[in-house]
């Protein structure tokens, strides 16, 4: 495998498939990167002696295309992806100007740290996260089989979509998300003197990708420019009312203020909405569940005792939540894979839980 941009990305996609004894192949612009990326034992920083099965281009979206050119005009590999987050317009100018097109398919590891460049790569940073792969209409069977391949090599989630559809997915969870942490972390320099003082968690969880290289994602949201700017603007809205809303409410009586409060409530209750469709960290794709309604007496200590039974038998403690307090206890609902429903009840059952009939819900 040759691996060409040894930054983030590349170096750990090295160290992953050398991980797995897979030979790779080093190259960058910056040649003293590449070299560190071996030093880490990622690869070799050499050309390969013959073509590779792959080639992985880890180069900003702009220049995912002259950079595939270059490799296929000096048969560098049989296969070739990408690791960009942008997909639409790279494949564009690889069906316009590549010469071997169906060679061809875009891939992009929804992972990544607040750091970057080698020395902040890590052989497990993609471990159970999705891994979209694009193909276009004439990508070979061959090469999608390649990416595949690697996405399974790295631990991740291989998900198959259209490039326009990723785009649009990835302004919404990735770069506006990235860009808004930007607009909050420059807030910071104008801030009042005692920000240093007060600065908690919450403040360093929306604004940690902000130390993002910035020539890096300047590139990426350029690229994605057209997917991001329809979700700025329903932003827009949502804050145009927000602010209007605490107009109302910072004029202490004036207005209505009733109104004032009904809009803040409602977005923060659209916000718990809206996480509740995500999948946990590290839960890899969502899966189709089961609600299992176990009956909790009235006793205490037994709702510690069914959080102890259900956290033996591997399930997330955090996702099990009360649905009704009666007279002779707690309802409480355990949400399980549907495939592992009756096994799951059974132990249960076996250790003396009390339950409803299991329950079908849609994934997340």
């Amino acid at each position: 495998m040759a691996v060409i941009g040894t930054g983030l990305i590349g170096t750990s996609v090295a160290l992953a498939a050398t991980a797995q004894g897979v030979s790779v192949y080093l190259s960058d612009r910056n040649r003293a990167a590449a070299r560190i990326a071996a030093a880490l034992g990622a690869g070799r920083a050499e050309d390969p002696p013959v073509p590779v099965d792959l080639a992985v281009l880890a180069v900003p979206p702009s220049r995912i295309a002259e950079v595939l050119i270059e490799a296929q005009a000096r048969g560098l590999a049989r296969a070739y992806t990408d690791v960009a987050s942008v997909k639409a317009g790279p494949e564009r100018a690889v069906l316009a100007r590549a010469p071997e097109p169906s060679r061809y398919v875009g891939g992009h590891p929804l992972a990544g740290r607040e750091r970057s460049g080698p020395l902040a790569a890590r052989a497990e940073l993609f471990r159970g996260r999705p891994w979209a792969l694009t193909p276009h209409r004439l990508t070979s069977r061959a090469a999608l089989d390649r990416g595949l391949e690697l996405a399974e090599l790295c631990g991740a989630a291989p998900v198959v979509m259209r490039g326009r559809e990723h785009d649009e997915v990835v302004a919404l969870t990735s770069h506006v998300p990235h860009l808004l942490a930007s607009v909050m972390a420059a807030r910071l320099r104008d801030g009042p003197a005692g920000v240093p003082l007060l600065a908690g968690q919450g403040l360093r969880d929306v604004t940690r990708i902000a130390a993002g290289d910035p020539l890096l994602w300047s590139d990426i949201l350029r690229s994605n420019a057209a997917a991001m700017a329809g979700v700025v603007k329903e932003l827009r809205a949502d804050l145009a009312q927000v602010a209007a809303a605490l107009d109302v409410l910072a004029e202490d009586g004036d207005g209505d203020y009733g109104q004032g409060v009904r809009t803040l409530e409602d977005l923060l209750a659209r916000g718990v909405a809206g996480l509740a469709g995500l999948p946990r960290p590290g839960a890899g794709p969502p899966v189709a569940e089961a609600g299992l309604r176990i009956l909790v007496p009235d006793r205490p200590g037994e709702l510690a005792r069914l959080l102890g039974a259900v956290a033996a038998l591997g399930i997330a403690v955090d996702d099990v939540a009360v649905e009704a307090a009666e007279e002779s206890g707690l309802r409480v609902r355990v949400p399980v894979p549907t495939a592992d429903a009756e096994r799951i009840g059974a132990k249960l059952g076996a250790d003396g839980w009390n339950r409803a009939p299991a329950e079908s819900m849609p994934a997340g």
